[in-house]
């Protein structure tokens, strides 16, 4: 060994590597790899495990989770409110450890945001094989488990080799820095390479800066799309996660305020205009507002601002009804850039907006449109109302109720958390963001079991916040571990837990499509009929939470819940607040979304149901 070079494993090398690697945006500094996720077993104690030990430090500290596909969710969710500037890595054992991180890394990776993989692979040397956990698979040696995740995966590399990584550690570090093609990054890690050691150059070792450029569009592209938006009648803005991520909120502000363009968001761009704002129109498409949709039926022009266009936001490409409309996509993916025929303009949110803001300089949309978007706001808020204080005679708090009472106590320095079931097409239409950042959600994968161990990831990011995981029991019942592993850090979250007996939502949707309802209720099996039909199952959640270590309050009534919020804002260590709430109070919805009904049922409901699903589809448009 020379001075020039320093001798480590290929594992001492990750870890000396990852505690030097930065992003830098408007010259700020971010460090890209905040930490390590990990469960160790044979595929990385003595590798990953121990180099973590010898070097890990303060630079790189290691966080102990209790489930593997959490632990990527705590880590995407960190991702996601820090803006996609900084992550963690996640280390797991071969076989089981590595597959339960697959989900983990599907979320990422459609939420476009970056993630650090290092699962524990089979032995390059192949001398021990079939080793403990191996899958063997006959047409090739060369497979594990770990190819579960190449799909799933940006970036995906098997290091056979120590040297491997002088190539494989920057272009991954590439790609989670670089919001075009930020998602889960894999590097599969033989159990034997992890110990193996080699010379690597010292300089490698050096800090090492990725800068994220504001990309600006082509005059003639920004050009376009301004004159596109002068001709327009009834322009629309859809306001994605791209104006969060790029940090555009103030941008897109000045913008409709010069043009009164109005706004209608995505789950990932809800809080980027604060819902008090009078040009913003609240949630679009499938969960959205009646305001936003009505408004957005009729529009001519649509300005897509980093949104991926999916088929919650488009109703299943039913939402945009004029025969002639156009679109112009803001993005940082031209991939993305390019959908439903699209004007691209490749790049940053926050510069193209400010540059399409000096290209419109004088424009304003007509008056009569400004009073049709007022008199579709002012009829939103009365039917919001509504749906907020529901007529009922004593019994459960429904969950819009919960939602507003939750509401009302978070202020604009808190966080709600969730993902999937009924919750976040709830929340979408109901909650009232104050500022961005205040509404967090997972919805481009809906993966449940995200909210508790999200709600972590978030408080790690941003310790300031008072952060709430919204979650239904459904959800609870799959990944409520990580409550210990908030409790082990000292990272205080609140859960509000709303108990309806089972998975509701897909309950509504099932008995919308004429089923009399089927597999989605928690009870017990009929002896009768032999069917889950019987009394709900009780589930003690309040001991539940507690033999987790949490602080455990119980609300059944809007006094009981406002003052468990209160008393729970006042402890300093991880909350469950649990909550009953009516199991089929459903809130009326404004849009459609293509969900196939039977085409052949023995149910009469069902077959009627067909009917309105083929008549409904006529309205899906092909936008070219």
């Amino acid at each position: 060994m020379s001075a020039s070079t320093r001798r480590l494993t290929a594992a001492g090398a990750i870890v000396e590597f990852l505690k030097r690697q930065y992003v830098e945006r408007d010259g700020a500094r971010h460090r890209l790899v905040n930490g390590v996720f990990g469960i160790f077993g044979h595929g990385n104690v003595t590798g990953l495990g121990q180099a973590l030990d010898d070097y890990g430090g303060e630079e790189l500290p290691y966080h102990q989770p209790k489930n593997e596909q959490a632990m990527v969710h705590t880590a995407v969710a960190f991702a996601k409110a820090r803006r996609g500037l900084g992550t963690f890595a996640c280390t797991s054992s071969v076989g089981p450890g590595a597959t339960n991180m697959v989900t983990g890394a599907a979320t990422a990776t459609i939420n476009r945001l970056p993630v650090l993989l290092l699962p524990g692979d089979i032995f390059a040397n192949r001398q021990p094989a079939p080793v403990l956990q191996q899958l063997e698979f006959p047409a090739s040696m060369d497979v594990s488990v770990n190819d579960c995740f190449r799909p799933v995966s940006r970036y995906w590399d098997r290091i056979n080799r120590p040297e491997q990584l002088l190539a494989a550690l920057p272009e991954a570090m590439r790609v989670m820095a670089d919001p075009a093609t930020a998602g889960a990054v894999t590097l599969a890690l033989p159990e034997d390479v992890q110990a193996e050691a080699f010379d690597y150059p010292r300089h490698f070792f050096e800090e090492r800066v990725y800068r994220i450029a504001r990309l600006r569009a082509d005059r003639d592209g920004l050009a376009a799309a301004a004159e596109m938006i002068r001709r327009a009648r009834r322009p629309f803005i859809v306001a994605g996660g791209g104006v969060y991520y790029s940090e555009a909120e103030p941008a897109l502000r000045a913008f409709v305020e010069k043009t009164h363009v109005p706004v209608g968001v995505t789950q990932a761009g809800k809080g980027v205009l604060p819902d008090a704002y009078p040009y913003c129109l609240g949630g679009l498409g499938t969960t959205g507002t009646l305001a936003a949709n009505r408004i957005a039926q009729g529009a001519d022009l649509v300005l897509v601002l980093g949104s991926r266009l999916s088929d919650f936001t488009t109703a299943s490409k039913t939402q945009f009804q004029d025969p002639a409309v156009r679109f112009v996509s803001v993005n940082v993916s031209a991939y993305d850039a390019h959908k439903h025929g699209a004007l691209p303009l490749v790049g940053d949110a926050r510069a193209i907006l400010e540059d399409l803001g000096e290209a419109l300089s004088g424009y304003r949309i007509a008056d009569a449109y400004e009073r049709e978007i007022r008199s579709a706001r002012e009829e939103w808020d009365r039917v919001h109302g509504e749906i907020l204080h529901p007529r009922r005679d004593g019994g459960l708090l429904h969950q819009a109720e919960v939602i507003r009472i939750l509401n009302e106590h978070v202020d604009e320095n808190g966080t709600v958390v969730h993902a999937a079931g009924g919750l976040p097409g709830d929340l979408h239409k109901l909650w009232r963001s104050k500022a961005s950042g205040d509404y967090h959600s997972e919805y481009g994968y809906s993966c449940m079991g995200y909210e508790i161990a999200g709600a972590l990831g978030v408080k790690m990011a941003r310790p300031e916040r008072e952060v709430y995981a919204f979650v239904g029991d459904g959800s609870y019942l799959m990944l409520n571990h990580e409550i210990v592993t908030s409790v082990q850090e000292g990272r205080k979250i609140t859960v509000v837990l709303n108990d309806n007996h089972g998975y509701q939502c897909i309950h509504g949707l099932q008995r919308s499509c004429g089923s009399h309802g089927f597999g989605n209720e928690f009870r017990v099996r009929e002896a009768s009929t032999g069917r889950l039909t019987g009394e709900p199952v009780e589930v003690d959640y309040v001991a539940n939470a507690r033999s987790l270590g949490a602080v455990a309050l119980c609300a059944d009534s809007e006094e009981g819940l406002v003052r468990a919020l209160a008393e729970a804002r006042q402890q300093d260590q991880t909350c469950l607040i649990y909550v009953r709430v009516a199991p089929q109070a459903s809130i009326p919805g404004f849009s459609w979304w293509d969900v196939p009904v039977a085409a052949e049922s023995e149910t009469k409901e069902v077959r009627q149901a067909r009917k309105a699903y083929d008549e409904a589809r006529k309205k899906e448009r092909f936008y070219y």
